[in-house]
C-alpha cells in the first residue's frame, strides 16, 4: 500500500532540526543513528519522521527550541584549528576559539587545518546546504603564498578546469599578484571548493604552498576582522544574498 504524502505543514525532522541550528541535515541523521534524538521520551530510529513542530523533541536529553531566523557570521579562522566540533586526537578546533555568547553555529564549507581566513558560520542548516552546493555557484576567493617557478600563462590554463589524479576540478580564475624571487602571491577564484582544491592544484604545478588565506565567500569579505574575531552579517545583506541563490 503506497505511503500517504506528507501534509503541507509537516516536514522531515532533519530539516526542522537543521533550521533550529542543531546541526546540518546529514549530521542530524548521524545523531539519530546514534540514538541521541528522542520525541516525547522515545528514542527516534528513522530520519524520515515527519513533524509539524519540534515540540517534545530532545537532543541528548535537552529540549530543542523552535526554529529561529537564519543568521550569518564572518569568522577569521586562524591557522592551526580544525573545522570540526571535536577532534578524537584532541587537537584544537574552531569552537575552542569562537567567542562566548554566540548561538550554536555551523561552518559553511571547510578550511583545512593550516588554511586561514574567512569562515562563514550560520545557525541555519538550510542556508549552510544552499551555500555549499556546487550547483549554487557561490564564488570563493583565496590568496596563496607559494614557492617555485610559475607563469601567468600556466595559471591561465586553469580557467578551463583541470583533472589531477582522476579528480576533475572546475574553472579557476588564477592571477599572479606579486613576486619576490621564487616566492609569489597568487589570487584564485573558484566556485566548487573540493577538499584541498587550491593546494592540490598549485602543488600540481610544482609549487610549495606556505600560506593559504580565504578572503571571500560569495559577496562576503574577510576585510579587517582580526584573527579569531567574529562579526555578524547584517540581516538585510543576508536576505538580499539568499534571493540570488539557486
Amino acid at each position: 500500500m503506497p505511503k500517504p504524502p506528507p501534509k503541507r505543514d509537516e516536514q522531515r525532522i532533519a530539516k526542522l532540526l537543521a533550521r533550529a541550528g542543531v546541526a546540518s541535515r546529514r549530521e542530524v541523521e548521524r545523531m539519530i543513528e546514534a540514538g541521541r534524538i528522542a520525541i516525547d521520551g522515545k528514542t527516534l530510529d528513522t530520519p524520515a519522521t515527519l513533524l509539524k513542530s519540534l515540540h517534545g523533541v530532545t537532543v541528548d536529553g535537552e529540549a530543542v527550541g523552535q526554529p529561529i531566523p537564519a543568521k550569518l557570521y564572518s569568522f577569521h579562522k586562524p591557522a592551526g584549528l580544525l573545522t570540526a566540533e571535536r577532534d578524537p586526537k584532541g587537537r584544537p578546533t574552531i569552537y575552542d576559539k569562537l567567542p562566548k555568547g554566540l548561538p550554536r553555529l555551523m561552518p559553511i564549507g571547510r578550511l583545512d587545518l593550516n588554511t586561514e581566513g574567512l569562515l562563514l558560520m550560520t545557525n541555519d542548516g538550510g542556508l549552510k546546504r544552499q551555500m555549499e552546493l556546487p550547483s549554487s555557484g557561490v564564488e570563493r576567493i583565496y590568496r596563496a603564498r607559494a614557492f617555485g617557478p610559475i607563469t601567468q600563462d600556466q595559471l591561465e590554463r586553469l580557467i578551463d578546469g583541470i583533472t589531477i589524479d582522476g579528480v576533475r576540478y572546475g574553472p579557476i580564475d588564477a592571477n599572479l599578484e606579486r613576486r619576490t624571487g621564487r616566492n609569489q602571491w597568487i589570487e584564485l577564484k573558484l566556485a566548487e571548493g573540493k577538499n584541498r582544491e587550491v593546494r592540490r592544484v598549485l602543488e600540481h604545478f610544482g609549487l610549495q604552498v606556505s600560506r593559504l588565506i580565504r578572503t571571500a565567500y560569495g559577496p562576503f569579505y574577510l576585510g579587517d576582522i582580526p584573527k579569531g574575531g567574529v562579526e555578524q552579517i547584517r540581516q538585510h545583506d543576508l536576505v538580499k544574498f539568499r534571493k540570488t541563490l539557486k
